[in-house]
């Protein structure tokens, strides 16, 4: 599977919309996801707005839990990227992030302000 990086700086502002969630492996089992490396896969919902264009809900998976994420926060996800996939007749576009960190109030009120951020 390729991965397409994507620049965050382009997406606007970005804030959580679920807080994470440990990503499930097992639905039966109920075993949680883990990388290669043993941490915890998480997913994160992060609403994107583009100025001038509606808000879009993306979820990210994200390797351990990010802390200080929450509901209706802004936040910076690092080392975004996208990858294209498709099992029979269904396809779409996944999201992995290297880590997912709140912005610092202070940061946020300013990036509002300029309609940029994240």
């Amino acid at each position: 599977m390729q991965s397409i990086p994507v620049d965050t700086s382009r997406l606007g502002v970005l804030r959580c919309a679920v807080g994470p969630e440990p990503k499930i492996a097992d639905f039966e089992s109920k075993e949680v996801k883990k990388d290669r490396d043993g941490n915890t896969i998480y997913t994160v919902a992060v609403t994107v707005r583009q100025d001038g264009r509606r808000v879009s809900v993306i979820e990210i998976a994200v390797p351990g839990e990010p802390k200080g994420v929450v509901e209706g926060s802004e936040v910076r996800v690092t080392g975004l990227e996208a990858f294209a996939w498709s099992m029979g007749d269904r396809h779409g576009v996944s999201f992995r992030a290297s880590a997912i960190t709140p912005v610092p109030a202070s940061s946020a009120t300013t990036s509002a302000g300029k309609g940029g951020g994240a």
